[in-house]
């Protein structure tokens, strides 16, 4: 490119004064190998401006022209986190692109890194204003700290769109040729524009080049599928890091590809659901679920409302037990009920000092049959706003639960509630059918990035899937588990029985109970496992069944033959098996 004027050659050398036509260079802002940055002054009005231009000339007029038509695209977008382009043009051959001066993120990034929250407001920012270009068919192909400016009041917007785009296809192809490999290179380069945003949040959150490598373009060629080094958040950095934000930076840099997150979309989701979490003063992870518990309801009438209604209808002088497995059949009904008895007020004027309500029965016994039926009426018909695929996997998911709960009810030790034992199983899985219902798209994705894939490398062991708990992180901000538990907090359950739906950790020993909470919460957590277990491939079920006696089998006083039969289908007995109660009688 140029770099003089001829006048300037009677300067001084230290003082040489260099042109890019009109505009002088006043400094290098930052370069990598597609592109390069400068902070000029524009001699027809002494404003300085930023000027972005490519790294490798264009070969002939040609791609000359191609690039120019990328460029103003790119420039023709208007969103608040895409920087207005003031000029498209080229010079001598060399195009360019000018910008209004600002600070950039390589400008003002510490040397220790940014706090959490912050390295994830600038990336979230960065990620608004790529995914409006991914949409509009517009990659950026060299997203760098020097080409993100940062404005008052911390706002993050990205220059250089196009600047760096590959050449043309060649028009000797056929159009369908043509239209196929555009889309497809579009493709490629808008995963690889997520990958660059995601290597740099690990420079936001470290301060440190991944790689020991400055130039981002550069880190993404050294990881796989080129190359075999990973980029991976360190336990010993200078700001202690969220485990949910932890999880997010690094699936985004994962060094399995299918592992990465696919669009901007997805990793902005999941870094706003992250954010919203932690900027909500006392909302925590129900902030994450917004209006929509409020819209939808916790979850939609179980297929079959209908006839169930109509049953209830017939119920005049039934009893609770009877009227309490009619209720059980639908998840929906179960939980509001649950919900109405538990809140403060029905709590304050009817159950003061009794504690939390923790069976149907009871609940009943305390609305009547008028206030059942209100609330079977008041719940969203199946399936709420879900798609066919969604409403199939939920219907899948409320089964699954449902048998769960009928193994740890039957697994129980003698002399506790069955229907207790039951609904502590389903509460367990509270989170994971909220999220099935409310997200289920990113349901889909936290099930994809749980599962194990072949390795490449044949004869190497499979490449392990990530935990439910990071693949949440990754893709919610937040764990599944700790959605289930706000929800129940907002319903007005108390600490004890927040703590008995709180699965047992898979790696924590199971310890002789020091109280009837223990076994119940170890019940339910047992009833769980066994059908996790079965759900695992054939080769590793029966390995899985076996760590299910261990663990609780000595507790709970079952043997591998017991928990087969009970997962034959022996041994269920009815739910609310207790002797029955009239309706209009106290509480049960």
């Amino acid at each position: 490119m140029p770099a003089s004027r001829p006048s300037d050659s009677a300067a001084p050398r230290a003082a040489a004064v260099r042109w890019f036509g009109r505009m002088q260079l006043l400094r290098l802002l930052g370069k990598s190998e597609r592109t390069m940055a400068w902070l000029v002054e524009d001699s027809r009005d002494g404003a300085e401006r930023m000027l972005v231009l490519p790294r490798v000339q264009p070969g002939d007029a040609a791609a000359l022209e191609h690039w120019m038509q990328v460029a103003r695209r790119g420039a023709r977008l208007n969103h608040p986190q895409i920087a207005s382009a003031l000029e498209v043009g080229a010079q001598d051959g060399w195009p360019y692109v000018t910008y209004e001066a600002a600070a950039t993120v390589a400008d003002r990034l510490p040397q220790r890194g940014l706090a959490g929250p912050e390295a994830a407001q600038w990336t979230a920012q960065l990620l608004q204003g790529l995914a409006f270009a991914h949409e509009a068919g517009v990659a950026h192909h060299d997203i760098q700290p020097y080409l993100l400016l940062v404005g008052e009041g911390g706002t993050v917007q990205l220059a250089g769109l196009g600047v760096a785009a590959e050449p043309a296809t060649s028009t000797a192809d056929p159009l369908s040729t043509i239209d196929g490999r555009i889309r497809e290179l579009h493709r490629s380069a808008a995963e690889r524009d997520v990958l660059a945003a995601g290597i740099l949040l690990h420079r936001l959150l470290t301060g440190e080049n991944p790689l020991e490598e400055p130039d981002i373009g550069r880190v993404i060629a050294l990881m796989p599928p080129q190359g075999r080094e990973f980029v991976r958040l360190s336990w010993n950095g200078t700001h202690p890091i969220a485990e949910p934000l932890r999880a997010i930076a690094n699936r985004a840099t994962d060094r399995q590809e299918r592992q990465r997150y696919r669009s901007a979309r997805t990793l902005l989701r999941a870094l706003e659901g992250w954010l919203r979490i932690e900027s909500e003063a006392g909302g925590g992870v129900l902030a994450l679920l917004g209006d929509r518990l409020r819209s939808a309801g916790v979850l939609p009438a179980s297929p079959g409302a209908a006839a169930r209604a109509a049953r209830l209808a017939m119920m005049t002088r039934e009893r609770t037990n009877e009227l309490a497995e009619v209720v059980l059949e639908d998840l929906a009904l179960s939980f509001e009920l649950l919900r109405l008895v538990n809140t403060a007020q029905v709590r304050g004027a009817q159950v003061s000092g009794t504690g939390p309500v923790l069976t149907v029965r009871r609940a009943i016994a305390m609305l009547g049959l008028d206030g059942v039926r209100r609330a079977a009426l008041s719940l969203r018909p199946w399936p709420g706003p879900l798609t066919e695929s969604g409403a199939a996997e939920l219907e899948r998911l409320i089964e699954r639960c449902k048998r769960a709960a009928r193994v740890a009810m039957a697994l129980r030790p003698a002399g506790y509630d069955s229907e207790v034992v039951y609904l502590l199983a389903l509460l367990q899985n509270l989170g994971r059918l909220v999220v099935q219902y409310h997200y289920a798209d990113e349901a889909q994705q936290i099930r994809r990035l749980m599962q194990a894939a072949p390795n490449p490398r044949e004869g190497e062991p499979e490449e392990p899937g990530m935990s439910e708990e990071s693949a949440a992180y990754a893709v919610l901000g937040a764990d599944i588990e700790s959605i289930g538990i706000a929800v129940a907090r907002y319903w007005g359950l108390d600490d004890s029985v927040l703590a008995m739906i709180r699965r047992h950790a898979p790696t924590a020993a199971v310890r002789a109970a020091d109280s009837d909470d223990d076994l119940l919460q170890f019940a339910a957590s047992c009833g769980n496992e066994a059908i996790d277990a079965l759900a695992q491939p054939a080769a590793r079920a029966s390995a899985a069944l076996h760590r299910v006696v261990q663990r609780y089998g000595r507790l709970l006083g079952f043997g591998m033959r017991e928990l087969q039969a009970v997962l034959q289908g022996q041994s269920i007995a009815p739910i609310a098996y207790t002797a029955p109660a009239p309706l209009d009688g106290a509480a049960a």
